[in-house]
């Protein structure tokens, strides 16, 4: 029997909906639909009463794909290699050395060499996936050159211009992130809290798995947060501290927002914070870890 015509009531008893297909492979359904559509990755067929139902080797083909973008294959060759297919010529030759162009990131900022450094993130955003970007270049840069601050190694000239130019950057990318049809969350930074591109990169790693995102920013009354949520009625509020100190007073508001709508607390401030008695949750691991986690709580 061909490909996208109705099949009978006992073969699709080994056939998957969308949302069996999406909770076994981990991928939201806005994505599967996408790749279906963009890359003809999967080939569904149809049930008596016209739905569109799954196969096995469609969730192996899904799954594949996954882990060539999680390597940092861009989408269309991922695509091809999860299908059997050969890339096409015009295609990528395969996933850039995210450790080399760390490297070349990490000399063009430190140099203030901004073209340079923009060049390098044109190739990066071009080759390679939002959690391999954030996961394989932007943390760990990040994190190298705060350990270099401590030494006395980087300067605070060097810290604000780079943490200036990366997050413009995921700025841009974030453009349109409360466009679909997703789940939303609403992502702040505590009142007083300046530091924003952890919450940047859990956002834009939100949205690369089917999110919406309401983004309030830095310096975010609690008031503010509530009014949003009220307006919005978001599956998920984050707050974002990377200092204990900001959280301590929001104690009763922290509570009072969490009995009515699903609330996170993230960054370093966490630490510090027993989330659980606040009735939250805590996001204390890396932002595509937790992007994986918050997204599996909501789809069960």
């Amino acid at each position: 029997m061909s490909r996208g015509c109705i099949v009978s009531r006992v073969a699709t008893e080994t056939l998957l909906r969308i949302g069996e297909l999406s909770r076994r492979s981990g991928v939201s359904p806005e994505l599967l639909r996408a790749w279906e559509r963009r890359y003809g990755l999967l080939q569904p067929v149809r049930s008596p009463g016209g739905l569109r139902l799954y196969s096995l080797d469609d969730l192996e083909r899904v799954r594949t794909m996954r882990r060539h973008l999680d390597a940092g294959v861009a989408a269309a060759e991922a695509a091809a290699l999860a299908a059997g297919a050969e890339p096409g010529e015009g295609g990528p030759a395969g996933a850039p050395r995210l450790y080399e162009e760390r490297l070349e990131l990490a000399a063009a900022l430190d140099a203030f060499d901004e073209p340079r450094a923009h060049a390098a993130l044109d190739r990066l955003v071009a080759c390679v996936t939002v959690d391999a970007l954030v996961d394989g270049v932007v943390l760990p840069y990040l994190r190298d050159l705060g350990e270099r601050w401590e030494r006395g190694e980087a300067s605070i000239a060097q810290e604000h211009f780079a943490s200036n130019l990366l997050r413009g950057r995921l700025l841009g990318l974030a453009r349109g992130w409360g466009r679909g049809l997703g789940p939303l969350a609403v992502l702040a930074c505590a009142p007083g809290e300046q530091h924003d591109l952890p919450l940047l990169m859990f956002g834009l790693v939100l949205r690369s798995r089917g999110w919406r995102v309401g983004y309030l920013g830095v310096d975010t009354p609690l008031e503010t947060v509530a009014d949003a949520a009220r307006a919005l009625d978001p599956a998920l509020v984050v707050i974002s501290s990377v200092d204990a100190e900001l959280l301590e007073p929001l104690r009763r508001g922290l509570r009072t927002l969490a009995r009515r709508y699903r609330l996170a607390l993230a960054g370093a401030g966490t630490a510090g914070i027993d989330a659980a008695r606040l009735g939250a949750i805590a996001l204390t691991a890396d932002p595509v870890a937790e992007a994986e986690r918050v997204t599996a709580d909501v789809a069960g």
